[in-house]
């Protein structure tokens, strides 16, 4: 009788550290060599996390560049759709992965390598889907097309043991409103580090940026309210 690596789930997600981060920034970078500059000013703006989209292909080496020249980074490797994928991410050093959908296998896969991993959902057929592997945090996508705020808070209702990424259209004057919801951990943001921002090295408006996403979890966290 032969045991089974995935029995029981998977590495566990760090929720503590979602949860403490609050946003995780969303990024896609075209040039590589503006990886590790991204990532140091997210860094500096005190939210030193960072989901590299495979969206482009550049996202694998600069995987490896923050791995390796940013290590204080908690390093997630976003939109892994397929095995390659994980597989690629596990060798360029990331920490996690993310997926804007739910695919079993991928996530199975994904365990048996020893990365934790949050998938997306969208239905409760999904969500339940994502239970019966053992999952207790899912990706919510796209959130606010289908539903923003008012859809959480009908979907997470009857699943009171789930956590929840948001992710999909939220800026930063509806991020409030999410990380008030108990079960959020944390919310996926692209405004943090847009794709043009990256492009052309404006970093020191990502870290102001970084910045004040950090103080509005603070507030809403504290019980402050937090709206910009």
């Amino acid at each position: 009788m032969t045991t089974d690596p995935i029995a029981g789930g998977g590495p566990p997600i760090p929720t503590d550290r979602l949860r403490a981060a609050g946003v995780i920034p969303v990024v896609e970078i075209e040039d590589d060599e503006r990886a590790v500059a991204l990532a140091q000013a997210l860094e500096a703006g005190g939210l030193p996390i960072v989901e590299v989209t495979f969206r482009t292909e550049a996202a694998a080496n600069a995987l490896r560049l923050i791995a390796r020249d940013a290590p204080h980074v908690f390093l997630i490797a976003g939109t892994v759709t397929s095995t390659r994928l994980a597989d690629i991410a596990l060798d360029s050093g990331a920490k996690m992965l993310v997926a804007p959908g739910f695919n079993r296998a991928v996530v199975e896969h994904s365990w048996r390598i020893g990365l934790p991993m949050m998938p997306g959902v969208c239905t409760p057929s999904e969500v339940e889907a994502a239970m019966s592997l053992g999952l207790e945090t899912v990706k919510l996508f796209p959130i606010e097309p289908i539903g923003g705020l008012r859809y959480l808070r009908a979907l997470a209702a009857p699943y009171p043991a789930m956590t929840w990424g948001p992710t999909g259209g939220i800026t930063v004057e509806t991020l409030p409103g999410y990380l008030s919801v108990a079960s959020v951990l944390s919310c996926g943001g692209s405004w943090v580090a847009p794709r043009a921002d990256v492009a052309a090295g404006r970093f020191e408006e990502i870290a102001v940026r970084a910045a004040a996403v950090v103080e509005i979890v603070r507030r809403v966290r504290a019980g402050e309210g937090g709206a910009p």
